[in-house]
């Protein structure tokens, strides 16, 4: 089964290096500029799995967490999403994981640790 995961980043350079990062790995990767856009592609696509920067324009990652937490489809509660962010103390990873995130990575993001998280926390293999 295909595994699509959703990258939310409103640095161009990094979401379209984690999206060549995870496309090489197997995945089918959909990228979104800000948290408005990942959200609607969440209502649109068969989304595993997303990756969000928390701080971002239009909408923030914690925003389009809940939004995307409240959506109307079967595995909007489960579906796995990793905070991505240069914010990487104590508070600021409670506050994704309140907003319902499942994981916490810092910037700069370390490929390696992406897919360990990938495949350990959310169970997901390319």
């Amino acid at each position: 089964m295909e595994t699509h995961i959703l990258v939310v980043e409103d640095d161009a350079e990094i979401r379209e290096g984690v999206a060549i990062y995870l496309k090489n790995q197997g995945y089918t990767v959909h990228g979104a500029a800000n948290g408005a856009q990942g959200l609607e592609l969440a209502r649109q696509l068969p989304i595993h799995l997303a990756v969000v920067d928390v701080m971002m324009p239009v909408m923030d990652g914690l925003a389009a967490t809940r939004a995307i937490r409240a959506l109307d489809r079967p595995d909007a509660k489960t579906i796995p999403i990793l905070a991505m962010t240069a914010n990487a103390f104590k508070e600021n990873a409670e506050k994704c994981f309140a907003a319902g995130m499942n994981a916490h990575l810092a910037k700069p993001l370390e490929m390696k640790k992406l897919i360990e998280t990938l495949s350990g926390c959310c169970g997901t293999k390319a």
